[in-house]
C-alpha cells in the first residue's frame, strides 16, 4: 500500500499537496469546527492550486530560464511567495488580533529567510558538481581523452561522474583499438599490394622468361586471395560488431559439427604433419546456435591451432556438458601464448609475440571473429590454463 502511494505521488505531486491540505482541513475542523475546515480548504485551494500551474507551466519552459541555478532560484522564490500569501489570507479570514497577525507574519519572514539561506546552501554543491560534469564534457568534446571527472558528493551527480569516466576510457580505448586497426589494416594491405606490383612490373616489362612467369601468375594469385581473405574478414568482423548479422538459432548437434569440421581441416593439418584428435561424448546434448557461425569458430580456432603447432605435434577438439551450458575447447601443443599477449589474443590484429594470436599467413581476425561469434551467442571465450601449448575454450547455452 505504501508503495502504491509513493509511486503515486512520484508520478502525480500535486496529489501529495491535495491530500496535505485535506489533512489540514480535517485538524482544522476538529480544533475550531467546520466553518474553519471549509475556510483552510478554500484558502489552500487559492493559493496552491496558481502555484501548481505555474510551476507546471514553467517546468514545461525550460528554455526561459536557462540554467538549473536559475529555475532552482524561480523555484525558491515561488515557495517563499506562496508562504506569505498563504499567510496573509489566513490571517484575514481567520485572525482577529492584528498582533496576533503581525507575529505570525514575522515567524514567517524569519522561516522563509533561513529556508532561503538552507536551499542556497544544500544547492551551492550540487550545481558546482554539475557544472564539473559540463566542463568536464566539453573538453572530451573538444578532442581531449585524459579528461576525469571528480565530484565532491556520493549521490546521483557522483554516479553521473563516474559513468562519464568509464564513457572516456572506452572512447580512448576505441580511438586507440581504430589508430590500431588502420595502422594493422595498411601494412597488411601493403606488403601484398607492393609485391603485386612488382609482379607485375616485371611480367609487364618482359623481364621475366617465358617459363617463368606461371611462377609468378601463382604468387600473384596468392597475394590476391590473402587481400580478399583480409577483405571478408573485416567486413564480417565490421557486420558482427554493427549487430547486422542474421541468425538462425536453432538445436546443434555439436557431435556432427565437430566432426565435421575436424574432416574439413585435416588436409592442410596432414600437410604440416599435425595429428587432430576429437574427443567429443556421443550422447552430447545439443547447443542453441548458429550452425554456420558456429562452424566458422571451430575453423578459425583449429586452423589457427594447427599454424602454431610444430611438426609432428597435436591438436585436440573436446567438448563437455557444463551445468545449463556446452563447453568447446580446442588445445594444442605448440609453444604457446606469452604471459604478456594472454590479455589480447582477441583483439582484432594484435601482434605479439611470435606465437600471439596473429599467425605468420593470417589476417589476424580469427580471434576476433570467433570471439564476436561467440559473445553474439550470449557465450564466452577464454583461454584456458595449460601446461604446454595453448587451450581456447568456449561456451554455448545448451539446447532446450
Amino acid at each position: 500500500m505504501s508503495a502504491t502511494l509513493r509511486q503515486a505521488g512520484g508520478r502525480h505531486p500535486e496529489l501529495v499537496a491535495a491530500g496535505v491540505g485535506l489533512a489540514g482541513a480535517v485538524a482544522c475542523t476538529l480544533v475550531d469546527g467546520p466553518r474553519a475546515g471549509v475556510a483552510t480548504v478554500l484558502a489552500f485551494a487559492v493559493v496552491g492550486v496558481p502555484a501548481i500551474l505555474v510551476a507546471r507551466a514553467a517546468g514545461r519552459r525550460r528554455a526561459t530560464f536557462g540554467s538549473v541555478r536559475r529555475r532552482l532560484a524561480f523555484a525558491v522564490a515561488l515557495a517563499l511567495v506562496q508562504l506569505f500569501v498563504t499567510t496573509a489570507v489566513f490571517a484575514a479570514v481567520m485572525f482577529f488580533s492584528v498582533h496576533d497577525a503581525v507575529l505570525v507574519a514575522v515567524l514567517v519572514a524569519f522561516c522563509a529567510a533561513v529556508a532561503y539561506v538552507a536551499v542556497r546552501e544544500m544547492a551551492r554543491a550540487p550545481l558546482a558538481d554539475l557544472e564539473a560534469v559540463r566542463d568536464g564534457l566539453d573538453e572530451v568534446a573538444a578532442g581531449r581523452r585524459d579528461v576525469r571527472l571528480a565530484v565532491s558528493g556520493d549521490d546521483e551527480l557522483a554516479a553521473l561522474a563516474d559513468a562519464t569516466n568509464r564513457m572516456v576510457d572506452r572512447l580512448a580505448a576505441s580511438e586507440d583499438a581504430r589508430r590500431s586497426l588502420v595502422a594493422a589494416v595498411s601494412h597488411d594491405l601493403r606488403t601484398p599490394i607492393t609485391s603485386l606490383r612488382l609482379l607485375s612490373d616485371a611480367i609487364g616489362d618482359g623481364v621475366v622468361p617465358a617459363p617463368e612467369r606461371r611462377e609468378y601468375l601463382a604468387r600473384m594469385r596468392v597475394h590476391l586471395d590473402a587481400l580478399s581473405a583480409l577483405i571478408d574478414d573485416l567486413f564480417e568482423l565490421s557486420r558482427l560488431e554493427a549487430g547486422e548479422i542474421a541468425w538462425s538459432m536453432q538445436r546443434v548437434d555439436l557431435v556432427m559439427i565437430v566432426n565435421e569440421t575436424v574432416d574439413a581441416m585435416a588436409p592442410q593439418a596432414r600437410a604440416r604433419r599435425v595429428a587432430v584428435r576429437c574427443r567429443v561424448p556421443p550422447d552430447l546434448a545439443p547447443a542453441r546456435a548458429d550452425p554456420e557461425r558456429l562452424q566458422r569458430v571451430l575453423f578459425n580456432l583449429i586452423q589457427n591451432a594447427i599454424r602454431h603447432t610444430p611438426a609432428d605435434g597435436s591438436v585436440t577438439v573436446l567438448a563437455q556438458p557444463v551445468g545449463d551450458a556446452v563447453e568447446i575447447e580446442v588445445a594444442d601443443s605448440g609453444e604457446g601464448i606469452a604471459p604478456a599477449d594472454r590479455d589480447r589474443v582477441f583483439e582484432a590484429f594484435f601482434q605479439g609475440g611470435r606465437r600471439a594470436a596473429r599467425s605468420e599467413v593470417g589476417a589476424g581476425l580469427g580471434l576476433a571473429i570467433s570471439r564476436a561469434i561467440v559473445e553474439a551467442h550470449g557465450g564466452r571465450i577464454w583461454l584456458a590454463e595449460a601446461d604446454r601449448g595453448t587451450r581456447v575454450r568456449f561456451s554455448l547455452s545448451a539446447a532446450p
